[in-house]
């Protein structure tokens, strides 16, 4: 085996995003749940994997990404962590492990990267979680912040619309944009806002800024894995581009599956000792 392809990939770190930015080269993000399809996406090269709440929604059905704890996430967290040899992992933080308690937000964080051995933490919020932030930062934590549209948020707001509309909010956003990366945060999430506060935001900041939702003038992308490879269906965003219908193709295959057996065509004389 050659030495090239026996050494390991060179890691993604917070700094090499930075780097990224620096270049003008585009930071591809995807969600991750599991070891098996966390390695494979390593593997095909993704940035960054989050281990997001959306797991509330698409790994145990809950119909929002309150219900799920810091215990669930943490596992979650660990599996993919054990799956990876390149990719940056950010955990989420989930609703009520850090909102109005920088202790707590603390704490929670630690459990994080102790617990999982992940590499970064993502918190929902402006400036009602600075503090948090640098609380978490002053234990050596790197952070990821999101503004936007904030999904544990949902009850607050009442919908999943394009937020940051009206001139006000977008200048909530663009302050708390600062505010965060001022405190130290080392990337940034924006969800569903008009494309040109997204590119506005980007272009002030000089942390990475990824979108989903945001435009294509941000630093880079993330999406839902579930929802890029179409095996949810019933949500269809304006910004979601699905690169595969997984959800047919299983369809397919589980129904051949019941077939052959049925018909007793499964197992055939190839496959039995």
């Amino acid at each position: 085996m050659s030495t090239a392809l026996s050494e390991k990939p060179r890691r993604v770190t917070t700094h090499t995003l930075q780097e990224m930015k620096t270049r003008g080269e585009k930071i591809a993000m995807l969600t991750a749940y599991d070891y098996s399809i966390a390695k494979i996406l390593d593997r095909a090269g993704i940035d960054v994997l989050l281990v997001g709440d959306s797991a509330s929604n698409v790994m145990a059905g809950y119909e929002t990404t309150i219900p799920i704890t810091l215990d669930e996430m943490i596992y979650y967290a660990s599996a993919v962590v054990r799956a990876i040899e390149r990719s940056l992992v950010v955990v989420d933080l989930p609703f009520g492990s850090y909102q109005g308690n920088s202790k707590e937000a603390l704490n929670s964080a630690i459990r994080i990267m102790k617990e999982t051995g992940a590499h970064a933490v993502k918190l929902e919020g402006g400036r009602e979680i600075v503090e948090s932030v640098s609380r978490i930062l002053s234990a050596g934590i790197p952070v990821m912040g999101h503004l936007g549209l904030t999904p544990q948020s949902i009850h607050k707001f009442g919908t999943y619309v394009v937020r940051a509309k009206d001139d006000a909010e977008a200048k909530k956003l663009v302050d708390d944009a600062h505010l965060i990366a001022e405190a130290g945060c080392f990337a940034l999430v924006l969800e569903k806002i008009p494309a040109a506060l997204g590119a506005k935001v980007a272009g002030e900041l000089k942390i990475p800024v990824i979108g989903i939702g945001a435009g294509r003038h941000v630093d880079g992308q993330v999406l839902v894995l579930h929802d890029m490879l179409g095996i949810t269906q019933d949500f269809s965003p304006r910004f979601l581009r699905r690169y595969h219908n997984l959800y047919q193709e299983i369809t397919g295959a589980v129904t051949k599956y019941i077939d052959d057996v049925k018909n007793a065509d499964f197992p055939n004389e190839k496959e039995q000792y």
